[in-house]
């Protein structure tokens, strides 16, 4: 009987390892790696996005960029060189849903306050009213950690067009030259600066998916 199991045991092993790749292959199969998608302006909805990038339907990225943050800083793309970030559009005299949309991005830096790979960015809409000034006191407000989460004003134009050609987070207002309706969009980029997710900035339970999608995305 000894023997017997030692003239086999050779191929009793090769055996027990191709089982195990099978079975790992099959699990795979059964239950495939979570992928986000990658969205471009053709796959948004017409109303948020700038007739001139509308067509598009790969490589969209989000432009360079130059803005001020609560702490009279230039922020830069290069500040978020290689890093995921959550960018939202809202105003600090906003009564309705950007007290809303602020708290949940407090949240957000809460769940993720000791990840280096994610970064936050809030982009004024009303830029003539939101000073430096006025930025560091909602920040202050809000409990805005400066190493995770910038809030940034600058020139209206330019902030204009990241929310309408890059983010796809807002609605134009045709009357009035750069000037728009923000959403309450929360907007996931990652390190390659694409877009990969969309979620109500105002839902708990988006909130919640997002958190989830980053680590997702991380995984990737």
């Amino acid at each position: 009987m000894l023997k017997f199991f030692a003239k086999y045991k050779f191929f009793g092993i090769v055996l027990l390892v191709l089982s195990a790749i099978i079975i790992t292959i099959m699990y795979q199969a059964l239950d495939p790696k979570k992928v986000l998608p990658i969205y471009q302006p053709d796959d948004v909805t017409s109303e948020l996005v700038d007739s001139t990038v509308q067509h598009i339907r790969k490589y969209h990225t989000i432009a360079d960029f130059s803005l001020t943050n609560q702490n009279g800083e230039i922020i830069t793309q290069e500040d978020y060189k290689q890093k995921i970030y959550v960018a939202d559009f809202f105003f600090t005299t906003c009564q309705t849903i950007c007290p809303i949309m602020t708290d949940h991005m407090v949240e957000i830096q809460k769940q993720l306050k000791d990840d280096q790979e994610v970064l936050l960015l809030s982009h004024s809409v009303t830029p003539e009213i939101d000073s430096v000034a006025q930025l560091k006191k909602y920040a202050v407000e809000k409990g805005v950690d400066d190493s995770k989460w910038n809030l940034v004003t600058g020139d209206k134009k330019e902030i204009y067009e990241l929310a309408r050609k890059s983010y796809l987070a807002a609605k134009d207002v045709p009357y009035s030259e750069y000037d728009l309706i923000h959403t309450e969009n929360f907007v996931l980029v990652d390190k390659k600066r694409r877009i990969r997710g969309f979620y109500d900035g105002t839902n708990p339970e988006d909130i919640s998916k997002l958190l989830e999608d980053i680590k997702v995305l991380k995984s990737e």
